[in-house]
């Protein structure tokens, strides 16, 4: 089965009425209404209540709907949880994941609030946001924490904070990078990159994406709606990318008609991972409107 392309993801400010109502029409992989850090104390209580109602309107069924809470630990959390899973939300992100017992401890929140209220029980995913050295350090340990979890994102801002230096050429997000990413593949799970907080620097932007699609990974959080259609151009696979996997793919075809064990093209063997890339590749051309 093919997986879900997640190459944008974007924030929306969970007390923004006119946001919530209209940005459907933007068209991101999935959109994510934000409870924790774009709203203010004092507009908590609201903020829950539009993502609660916007959750259920019908213009959002066919996006992914991704709704990131308050920590558990604050006064917050758990009623962000409630409205989020009763309102019909595909995936909670959950912020500050420092270890896999922050997972654990969502994972059977999540599954009191599904049997509470009706939801079948492991339909809600899950995405942990990793914002710390610790957060990190066990990475792995929390990417493969829960089978809910379809994801981990990288959170730039909090992450820099914690090790003392702050946002430039991205050297100082290298590691953390390269970190996450692999505790996502080894875990079988998608990767998410950083916001870009310049939206006035399209150059800047589309370099750090040339970057971590090179790197692999999966795409990117967003906070303005412009920077979509120069991700997923960015993301788009070439004529030449699409021609190759389709050969690909029906090299693997033919040989399986075949009972063939052993599968070449243009006398390079093509194995499991060979024939998953080819599929990613077709996969992205088609969202790009690429000639599949």
């Amino acid at each position: 089965m093919t997986k879900k392309l997640r190459r944008s993801m974007l924030f929306l400010p969970g007390a923004n009425a006119a946001m919530l109502s209209t940005a459907f029409v933007f068209r991101p992989d999935s959109i994510m209404f934000d409870l924790e850090d774009a709203v203010s104390l004092r507009e908590k209580d609201t903020a829950r209540l539009l993502v609660f109602h916007t959750l259920r309107l019908p213009m959002y069924s066919d996006i992914e709907k991704v709704v990131r809470i308050n920590p558990l630990s604050t006064p917050f959390g758990q009623a962000d949880l409630e409205a989020a899973v009763r309102g019909g939300a595909d995936v909670i992100r959950l912020p500050k994941t420092d270890c896999a017992e922050d997972v654990h401890e969502l994972e059977a929140a999540v599954e009191a609030i599904e049997r509470s209220c009706g939801r079948s029980v492991g339909s809600t995913q899950l995405m942990a946001a990793i914002e710390s050295a610790s957060g990190v350090v066990n990475a792995v340990a929390i990417a493969k924490a829960s089978p809910r979890l379809i994801g981990i994102a990288l959170a730039g801002f909090d992450y820099v904070m914690d090790m003392q230096t702050e946002r430039g050429d991205g050297t100082e997000l290298f590691y953390a990078r390269c970190a996450v990413l692999h505790a996502a593949r080894a875990a079988g799970i998608d990767a998410f990159d950083v916001v870009y907080g310049n939206v006035n620097d399209d150059e800047g932007f589309l370099k750090e994406v040339d970057l971590i699609k090179r790197l692999g990974f999966n795409g990117k959080s967003l906070i303005n709606p412009r920077q979509i259609e120069l991700l997923h151009r960015a993301y788009a696979p070439t004529e030449e990318d699409v021609d190759h996997a389709h050969r690909v793919i029906a090299a693997a075809e033919d040989a399986e008609r075949r009972g063939l064990g052993v599968i070449a093209l243009n006398g390079k063997m093509i194995d499991a991972p060979v024939i998953a890339h080819a599929e990613r590749v077709l996969q992205r051309a088609a969202a790009s409107g690429v000639s599949v």
